[in-house]
């Protein structure tokens, strides 16, 4: 029987460093998507600031990256490509622009993003609570045994790796919410762009280097 789970993980960005015996740019880009992956996940909010900026008016600001979103998923649809990606997030797009619509207010497209950051710090903090580092879980799924459980170098990396994805989600709130609550739509919009995926990459590397440190220290 399969593990949908287990797959999955072994298909996340994290899965291709930890597999890799040494980490370079190209590795790097390539686990999160590539030129294509980078252009796909920043293009809306990068459509969002500019038309923001230059007009100044809520319909066109959360119009445009709802076509950007649609015209991904046709596009995948047309070459043949996993599309979940690019529904998931399409889903997200459409909604948050469906909430700034209903409130008319622009910088309640932000709203989801506070939300799923919001419970990504939540689940990290609640796995370090319980003894089960998410990253931990994660290092398990990947290698051949569960040096996660195994080894104690092993377990402190994985601690020490979820509490820095639990402040990342953290500092992004922390950052973004003040802006939020002040009406600053476009230094939001480029904050959070900031804070995407250049961000998303640093912590990548990070966590690489942690857990492959440490299961090279286990398997001494």
């Amino acid at each position: 029987m399969t593990n949908p789970l287990g797959e999955s993980v072994s298909k996340s960005a994290l899965a291709s460093l930890v597999a890799s015996e040494k980490l370079t740019g190209a590795a790097l880009f390539g686990a999160i998507g590539g030129v294509r992956g980078v252009i796909e996940s920043t293009a809306p909010g990068f459509l969002f600031l500019v038309v923001f900026t230059v007009t100044g008016d809520l319909f066109p600001s959360v119009a445009a990256p709802v076509m950007v979103a649609i015209a991904i998923l046709v596009t995948r649809l047309v070459q043949r490509l996993p599309v979940l990606p690019a529904v998931s997030g399409g889903i997200g797009i459409a909604l948050s622009a469906g909430f700034a619509l209903w409130t008319g207010r622009a910088e309640d497209n932000f709203v989801g993003g506070f939300i799923i950051n919001s419970i990504s710090m939540t689940v990290m903090l609640v796995s370090i609570l319980i003894r089960r580092p998410l990253i931990g879980l994660f290092t398990s799924m990947l290698a051949s045994e569960n040096p996660a459980r195994t080894s104690a170098i092993v377990r402190r990396a994985a601690y020490l790796a979820t509490v820095v994805w639990a402040c990342f989600f953290a500092l992004r709130l922390l950052v973004q919410v003040p802006l939020y609550l002040a009406h600053a739509t476009t230094a939001l919009a480029a904050t959070k762009l900031l804070m995407g995926v250049p961000l998303y990459a640093a912590l990548l590397w990070l966590t690489w280097l942690m857990m492959r440190s440490a299961l090279s220290a286990a398997a001494r």
